[in-house]
């Protein structure tokens, strides 16, 4: 044991300094990702202790293949402690900066040759102190919201949705416990007290869309379109109050494959967490949703038609956002716009909820959203102290709007048209704006260009096709509220500068109030 130490020593104050902290240079997330190699597939495998408290043992063996020559490979890891790494079967020196693991192998790695890394270490499911994400510890276990950046808080890997990877995950738990994953199960291994489950995926899947549940659970089996397999984890108290909800899923995904083809994956379901994390979220082939979504305090419940909706803006998701991933997160407009798109569609179509009145009510928000947020394909980059920031309305229902004035400048027909095809061509890949601006412009006939830069990158909102009126009733909600806003801040400087010579305090500084959100609901991602 002591000379197994001193040579790690000695290897360690021979090693060169490592390489500083990389990124492939998103702009909204400039350090996640890694230039020089993409990721074929993911196999990682982890240890649950039995306690949601306490650090997973973990080993995760990556296979790449360079697009450069290698001296260096850096990944995105965090949140754990790396006990050991091996490139190409060969021990490699390590070190963490910053969020990145940079890993520098006995020999360089060529370009276009492959990579194997294997990094033994732990996943620690305890919250960051600026609870950015990653596992999730529930009442009973754990699960994992990964989206946007959390994901190398759990695995190392290269944490950006533009590399695109199959996903293997064996996971050994007590046996008490049930264990599931994105993907389908492919083995079963019972050994004295524990159980180890394996999960594959059959299509690749961005890290930020892992799903791994670990839980007192039951799993719920149905079947839905043309005999698909659809599961659903609930915690086991919980499955006959769930019930009722679950079973709405299959006509769910029935529906959705009218309005934009076959569903993309080998199967479906919900992970249902009894744990408050204030959104719902769309791993791929199993969406994660708060428990108290469909059973409120008390058993208080929201309206069925508003639960229906976001069920089916997570669904939605399988198709906008999973099957097909944002190049850039500045692409995530075309996650988001076309969830909230379909989630609106379909409590029009089965709840009775105007499609055109929530669209006219997002118009009249629109200019104060891009203020706040920055426009749709362009949004501000997240707050330092919480990286999900970029999940704001104008993502949401500011990027359904355009969605809303892209049908009517082009029409119905070509519009669906457009969601169809734009699935089936980027199907299990990655896309981005532009890509989407130039299929439209093909299936239109014409150059939408001009159009889509002005819905998509101006500070105001265009004028709404088929909707002239709409702009002059925003130009006058928007004097409305500049002048509430500037009543109210010379109220607050009135009654600040009468308390000052009797308290001979600084003044009182005025608080903003949060937005209204009467469209955009924080609970989806």
């Amino acid at each position: 044991m002591l000379a197994a130490a001193t040579s790690v020593c000695l290897v360690a104050a021979a090693a060169p300094p490592p390489g500083p902290a990389l990124g492939i240079g998103d702009r909204l997330y400039p350090r996640l990702g890694n230039p020089g190699y993409d990721v074929r597939s993911y196999d990682i495998s982890l240890a649950y202790p039995g306690r949601n408290d306490k650090p997973l043992e973990a080993v995760t063996r990556i296979a790449a293949r360079t697009t450069a020559r290698l001296d260096r490979v850096n990944l995105d890891f965090a949140h754990g402690t790396v006990r050991s790494v091996e490139v190409n079967g060969l021990p490699a020196r390590f070190a963490t900066v910053e969020e990145d693991l940079v890993v520098t192998p006995a020999v360089p790695v060529p370009r276009g040759h492959r990579l194997r890394i294997t990094v033994r270490h732990t996943s620690d499911p305890r919250p960051t102190e600026n609870g950015d994400g990653g596992w999730v510890q529930t009442n009973d276990g754990l699960v994992m919201a990964n989206q946007a950046d959390a994901a190398h808080r759990v695995f190392p890997c290269n944490d950006h949705p533009s590399d695109k990877a199959l996903f293997t995950f064996h996971v050994t738990a007590p046996r008490a416990l049930t264990v599931v994953a994105g993907g389908t199960p492919v083995a079963l291994a019972r050994r004295g007290a524990t159980t180890t489950w394996t999960y594959r995926t059959a299509h690749p899947m961005a890290t930020e869309l892992a799903q791994v549940s670990i839980g007192r659970s039951t799993v719920l089996h149905r079947s839905g379109p043309h005999g698909l397999p659809v599961r659903d984890v609930v915690p086991t108290a919980d499955r006959t109050v769930l019930e009722p909800w679950l079973k709405e899923t299959p006509g769910q995904i029935a529906w959705l494959e009218r309005k934009v083809g076959r569903y993309p994956f080998e199967t479906y379901g919900l992970v249902v967490g009894d744990a408050r994390t204030g959104f719902e979220l769309e791993t791929q082939t199993l969406s994660l949703f708060e428990k108290r979504l469909f059973v409120g305090a008390k058993g208080a419940t929201y309206p069925s038609w508003y639960v229906h909706s976001i069920m089916v803006h997570e669904l939605a998701h399988q198709w906008f956002g999973d099957s097909v991933s944002p190049g850039t997160w500045s692409d995530v407009w075309l996650n988001e716009g076309h969830a909230t798109w379909y989630e609106a569609l379909y409590a029009d179509e089965r709840g009775h909820r105007p499609m055109a009145d929530r669209m006219h009510a997002a118009y009249l928000m629109s200019d104060q959203w891009r203020a706040a947020g920055g426009p749709p394909a362009a949004p501000k980059p997240p707050n330092a102290a919480d990286k999900i920031s970029i999940f704001r309305p104008v993502i949401y229902d500011g990027s359904a709007l355009m969605l809303y004035a892209l049908r009517q400048e082009i029409g119905r027909p070509a519009f669906e048209n457009l969601e169809r095809a734009w699935v089936r061509v980027h199907r299990d890949g990655s896309a981005t704006t532009a890509d989407f601006v130039r299929l439209a412009s093909a299936i239109a006939d014409r150059d939408l260009t001009g159009f889509f830069h002005a819905w998509l990158y101006d500070e105001k909102t265009p004028p709404m096709p088929g909707h002239p009126e709409w702009r002059a009733e925003a130009t006058r909600k928007a004097a409305e509220v500049a002048k509430a806003s500037k009543a109210k801040a010379s109220k607050v400087k009135a009654a600040n500068a009468a308390k000052q010579p009797m308290t001979g305090q600084p003044p009182a500084t005025a608080k903003a109030s949060p937005g209204s959100g009467v469209i955009h609901d924080a609970r989806k991602r």
